[in-house]
């Protein structure tokens, strides 16, 4: 069904006749038949490529919340024996990890790659306050929210399709709440990235998924 070269994974560098539907709303070429990626980490893997020294196989200090599995070990490989991974139930990742009690100290790591994860926080300010902390003074995290609200809505009751453990759905001022945390931040959309063509081939002309690239102020 999936054989074919018009559609190719950047992050498992295959190839395929088109990307799988996903999503409980399906979403028309959204996962790899390969390895799983969807949209946001085939647009990551693209940024990391083009942007940042991660894949360079140098050994580097970097956290991993809440690790995908077709990421993980590509990113274990790339990174080396600085590579962690975390999650609030130890059996997904190496350490079981409260992002908003982190027990690592200051400026520890040189990257943190942290994807929908922060819209089931609570208190997510404190998390991101928390992210900046053990982020090293030259270092660099990307933190992925879909933003699908006109402005960022708190409540504890929102219950979405797929998932009724989140706790709000993010606007467009998700960014005024990583620069209150300390954060500079650059977006970088699809097409910053790459033209329109190699968008089609990599199954992201439609999505809307953006890359939030932070540092320290």
């Amino acid at each position: 069904m999936y054989y074919g070269h018009l559609r190719h994974c950047p992050v498992c560098d295959n190839s395929a006749r088109r990307f799988r539907s996903f999503g409980s709303v399906p979403r028309e070429e959204a996962e790899c038949p390969h390895c799983g990626a969807l949209e946001r980490h085939r647009l990551l893997w693209l940024y990391l490529q083009k942007n940042t020294d991660l894949l360079d196989g140098r050994t580097k200090k970097m956290l991993h919340i809440a690790p995908e599995r077709c990421l993980e070990s590509r990113l274990r490989k790339c990174v080396g024996d600085g590579y962690l991974t975390a999650d609030i139930v130890k059996v997904r990742a190496m350490v079981e990890m409260d992002i908003t009690n982190i027990q690592y100290a200051d400026r520890t790591f040189d990257a943190i790659y942290c994807s929908h994860v922060l819209v089931y926080i609570p208190d997510d300010g404190k998390a991101m306050r928390e992210l900046h902390r053990i982020l090293k003074k030259d270092g660099w995290a990307i933190l992925l929210e879909p933003i699908n609200s006109e402005k960022t809505v708190d409540d504890p009751s929102i219950v979405e399709t797929e998932d009724r453990f989140k706790v709000r759905k993010y606007g467009p001022d998700y960014l005024d709440r990583l620069r209150d945390a300390g954060f500079s931040v650059k977006v970088t959309k699809i097409h910053d990235l790459i033209p329109k063509d190699q968008a089609i081939r990599f199954g992201l002309s439609q999505s809307d998924d953006e890359i939030y690239y932070c540092t320290k102020n």
